[in-house]
C-alpha cells in the first residue's frame, strides 16, 4: 500500500484585533478619510477581514463608510496614475 502524504503543520495566524473594538469607536464616519485609507489597498480596494482583523459588524460599517466617502468624492474609486 502506498503511504499517504504527510499533512503540513497548520501555522497559527497572528492574533489580530478589531481596530474599532479596541479603540471603542461608536460610529465610523465617512468624513474621516485618513482613518478609512488605512483599510484600503494601494489599488483602492477595501481590504478583507482576514487581513485587517476587523470584526464582522465593523467590517460592514467600514465598507459602507468607504462607499459613502467615494460617492461624496472624498476618496477616489481608482488609483489614477
Amino acid at each position: 500500500m502506498a503511504q499517504r502524504p504527510q499533512k503540513k503543520p497548520v501555522l497559527k495566524p497572528e492574533d489580530r484585533y478589531c481596530y474599532f473594538c479596541v479603540n471603542a469607536f461608536k460610529d465610523i464616519d465617512y468624513k474621516k478619510t485618513d482613518l478609512l485609507s488605512k483599510f484600503i489597498s494601494p489599488y483602492m480596494k477595501i481590504l478583507p477581514r482576514k487581513r485587517m482583523g476587523t470584526c464582522a459588524t465593523h467590517q460592514r460599517k467600514l465598507a459602507n463608510a468607504i462607499k459613502r466617502s467615494r460617492f461624496m468624492a472624498l476618496q477616489p474609486y481608482t488609483n489614477a496614475q
